[in-house]
């Protein structure tokens, strides 16, 4: 399965993608929601977005709301994964179109939980 990480830290993008890999994924990478809608459009089919919400360009909420207007993208599973703690952002996101939201830091454990919540399937033992 693939997943994207949209996200401007490069070193979020680098923590995700180890999380993601030990589980299975193939992981593409995009730095803001602009680039991103431009690798989901070229990519074979992701599963999952974690989307950050503070980026240049594109911030998470335009790309979810993006991503949610094309039905190309229906089965895409997306993940807010941001400092953004306030409820009003996460009611925001979640009636934008997110499937669930996680708040940073983060740990292994809670993207694994949050990806069972999702109903991603993972390889088991590879974390």
């Amino acid at each position: 399965m693939r997943a994207m990480i949209v996200d401007d830290s490069r070193a979020t993008r680098a923590i995700l993608g180890r999380i993601l890999q030990e589980l299975g994924f193939e992981v593409v990478e995009a730095a803001d929601g602009r680039q991103a809608l431009e690798r989901l459009a070229d990519a074979s089919p992701v599963t999952l977005a974690l989307v950050d919400w503070n980026m240049p360009v594109m911030n998470g909420l335009e790309f979810v709301k993006a991503v949610r207007q094309d039905p190309t993208n229906d089965g895409l599973r997306l993940l807010m994964v941001t400092t953004e703690s306030d409820i009003d952002h996460m009611v925001s996101a979640l009636e934008a179109g997110a499937d669930e939201y996680a708040m940073k830091p983060f740990t292994a454990a809670v993207i694994r939980e949050k990806l069972d919540l999702l109903g991603v399937t993972v390889q088991e033992g590879r974390s």
